[in-house]
């Protein structure tokens, strides 16, 4: 086995297609992993409303989450940060700015007043970690286990706060869109189903985190402009296509709830548990990335506030898109 990974990665054609395949298992693993997972918890008497709080929304989470323990095990710590902020910027800039020119996103009270303060903070959070001086003068080397701690905890209240005012206000939407009715599964196929997909999101996390390093080596970048580009781009794609189609289907209130809770679970539970595994020293140009965290919430934000109809705009989705090229842009001119 050990023979075929190494000339895969030492054949630029092999490395890509491991790359591709990686992702497409790391994608189709947490789809099985959540159906899998769902269905014996309705088996256990859950509610969808419960299940679509807890294990859906963490499955939406499951290829980053893989990737980062993937990555922190290996010692690739900057690919672990940068495939969190790589992810949830590309979430804000490029998902809800294509969203938007489809078709206007409205957003509802609870994510405008809530969620999206809460992914400000959480980005707010990450740069302070990373930039801000000790009481001791020494600068932050990074994200530190205490530092992981509290974004555990922060996490924690997050979801125990979802969970509470979903239950108290039933005819709100959910943070995260919650269980739809499918079709029941056997337990023997639920468990089959979550095997399979344990599998598919350790292969191809495993896949991804190798071919990503080796082509960061093979082109000459660091694996954080690997991590904010290649990797983050294609664990938001299927975020990226569902929103889309709900765009087309003028029913954007979802993509904004899966991005800014995605977002949310990305920073405080995602880089929380990695950081408390394994220390995330900071990398060249993270102040920049986590910076870049923070205005895309800002702006997000900035646009539902400035008008009656608390949308944001086609205008605004193309502003999104345009600061997202002029950051990219600037990123990657060092290696241009």
């Amino acid at each position: 086995m050990n023979n075929i990974l190494s000339y895969c990665l030492g054949n630029p054609y092999l490395l890509t297609a491991m790359l591709i395949v990686g992702l497409v298992l790391l994608v189709k693993g947490a789809d099985w992993l959540v159906d899998g997972a769902s269905a014996l918890a309705k088996r256990f008497g859950i509610s969808d409303l419960v299940i679509g709080l807890t294990v859906v929304a963490f499955g939406t989470s499951m290829p980053e989450f893989v990737v980062n323990m993937v990555s922190v095990a290996e010692g690739s710590t900057d690919l672990a940060i940068t495939n969190i902020l790589g992810s949830n910027i590309i979430n804000t800039f490029v998902i809800l700015g294509v969203t938007a020119l489809i078709y206007p996103i409205t957003s509802q009270k609870r994510k405008r007043d809530f969620n999206i303060p809460l992914s400000i903070i959480a980005g707010v959070l990450v740069y302070a970690c990373v930039s801000i001086k000790s009481p001791f003068g020494e600068e932050a080397q990074g994200i530190t286990r205490p530092g992981g701690i509290v974004l555990l905890l922060l996490f924690c209240y997050f979801l125990y706060n979802s969970i509470r005012h979903a239950k108290d206000h039933p005819d709100e939407p959910a943070e995260i869109e919650p269980l739809k009715s499918t079709k029941p599964i056997g337990a023997g196929m639920a468990v089959a189903l979550v095997l399979i997909g344990l599998a598919g999101l350790v292969v191809g996390g495993e896949m991804i985190v190798k071919s990503a390093v080796q082509i960061a080596t093979n082109l000459g970048v660091s694996e954080a402009i690997i991590g904010l580009t290649v990797v983050a781009l294609g664990t938001s794609l299927p975020e990226l296509a569902t929103s889309a189609m709900a765009a087309f289907k003028h029913n954007c209130d979802i993509a904004l709830g899966n991005v800014i809770g995605s977002n949310i679970f990305n920073v405080f539970f995602v880089l929380g548990m990695s950081a408390v595994i394994r220390p995330l020293p900071a990398y060249e140009g993270i102040t920049m990335d986590a910076w870049a965290a923070v205005v895309g919430s800002m702006l997000v934000w900035l646009f539902i506030k400035t008008n009656k109809e608390r949308q944001i705009k086609r205008w605004g989705g193309a502003i999104l898109l345009l600061v997202y090229a002029v950051y990219l842009t600037y990123r990657l001119l060092p290696y241009l």
